[in-house]
């Protein structure tokens, strides 16, 4: 049968990748796919790197719509990320008739919904596995293995970096600065990680994650998103002593009223499956109402496993390229005119267990003051830990967890504890989630 044959724009990591296993793997992949899958063309403003990694076994340019253009050219695969070219690009292969590939999380998640329509209406796929948590098939496993459930909720660890900086932390017991130092040297960092340890990069792939999960347009504007950058050794340490491990979670939860999507640091008890993943790993936890909860566990980033999820998206495209649009999986998961409208709750309304650290004076009477404010606000008290003062100290750390309640209650709460002669600066505050 005749080969479907595909363009490759930026042959960095990731595009190698996906040459090298494409190229090993040429047999078994034809045998899935039904048909040859062979990369015909490759785009890299490199182009001698682009000439070495492919050894003249196919066109070379650095012209990105040379590729686009290509009438030749079945299907574009964009690695090249961002927004700006990386969005002309989609939008023209779309334009031209041909199925995209792409692992863009950023790209979909500020764009996603125009570029999904342009899809649609032109009759193309815009296949995109690849752009959440590396080679984890989570995308596949939520838009058609769970399709009989209500997804409940979704939380994931979907950055590998600040895995990897928290783990090192908890382990070594060193500070946020000592570890990131490390974490660029080693190669998990950029050296700008603002997108990783802002929590940016993880909002992406929340934001794509939620979408899937309860059929609603793609939102990135309306997610929370709080990185681990103020996080300290001694939360960590504390945390462990309570039981818990604090990790960076992608959370995407369905209420009554609307769709919780926020991504920020978060105690897990110790004992979960999703506590105990520990380095550069990747994993997402799926509560449906039918199967229950699901874990899927992998590699979130690195050139072969990101590589197996852009060819799982050929694989999956050339099955389907001769397929009546209207029969083809739907790109989030529900039918085009059968979106959601829930909207996304703000912070305020969100419902969570709390960790509260308090710098305070030693004295008698501020925990009752404390306990008070907490009651006045209908926050009960799960879990406390106070730490002996040193000889001569006259403050202490009063660590309080809470059972659930409304973040606004949590505001309303700190701020009156803020305001108490005994309080010291600001109350640190990280959220909490059992993950039943």
């Amino acid at each position: 049968m005749k080969p479907i044959n595909v363009g490759l724009i930026g042959i960095g990591t990731v595009g190698g990748g996906t040459w090298t296993v494409l190229n090993r793997n040429a047999e078994e992949i034809t045998r899935r796919a039904g048909r040859p899958i062979r990369i015909t063309v490759v785009a890299d403003k490199n182009v001698e790197l682009a000439k070495q990694v492919t050894g003249g076994a196919c066109k070379v340019t650095d012209d990105a719509f040379a590729v686009v253009n290509d009438l030749e050219v079945d299907i574009v695969v964009e690695l090249i990320g961002g927004y700006g070219v990386a969005k002309e690009v989609v939008m023209q292969s779309i334009a031209n008739g041909k199925h995209v590939v792409t692992a863009n999380k950023a790209l979909l998640a500020v764009h996603g919904t125009e570029i999904f329509t342009a899809a649609q209406q032109k009759g193309v796929m815009v296949a995109f596995e690849a752009a959440v948590a590396g080679g984890i098939p989570i995308i596949k496993a939520l838009r058609e293995g769970l399709s009989a459930n209500r997804i409940e909720w979704a939380a994931g660890i979907i950055n590998g970096t600040t895995n990897f900086i928290l783990s090192e932390m908890r382990d070594k017991g060193l500070s946020f600065d000592t570890v990131l130092k490390e974490a660029q040297r080693l190669g998990y960092a950029e050296a700008d990680p603002t997108f990783d340890i802002e929590g940016v990069d993880a909002a992406h792939k929340a934001t794509l994650i939620a979408a899937i999960a309860f059929g609603i347009p793609v939102q990135f504007d309306k997610a929370y998103v709080e990185g681990i950058t103020k996080l300290e050794a001694s939360d960590i340490k504390y945390a462990e002593q309570l039981g818990y491990r604090i990790k960076l979670l992608g959370i995407a939860k369905r209420r009554s009223a609307g769709i919780e999507l926020r991504v920020h640091p978060t105690l897990i008890p110790a004992k979960r499956l999703l506590a105990n993943v520990e380095g550069a790993m990747n994993a997402v936890l799926v509560k449906g109402d039918a199967v229950g909860a699901t874990l899927y566990y992998g590699k979130g980033a690195g050139a072969e496993p990101t590589a197996s999820s852009v060819i799982a998206d050929l694989v999956d495209v050339t099955r389907l390229a001769t397929a009546d649009p209207e029969h083809r999986v739907p790109h989030l998961a529900f039918q085009p005119d059968a979106m959601s409208n829930l909207p996304i709750l703000p912070m305020s309304e969100i419902e969570t267990g709390y960790y509260l650290r308090l710098r305070v004076e030693d004295k008698p009477g501020v925990l009752a003051d404390v306990t008070r404010i907490l009651a006045d606000q209908q926050i009960s008290i799960d879990a406390m830990l106070q730490r002996e003062p040193e000889e001569g100290e006259g403050e202490t750390d009063i660590i309080i967890l809470t059972h659930v309640c409304k973040e606004s209650a949590a505001d309303a709460a700190i701020a009156k504890i803020e305001g108490l002669s005994a309080q010291k600066g600001k109350v640190k505050r990280i959220r909490l989630e059992e993950l039943q």
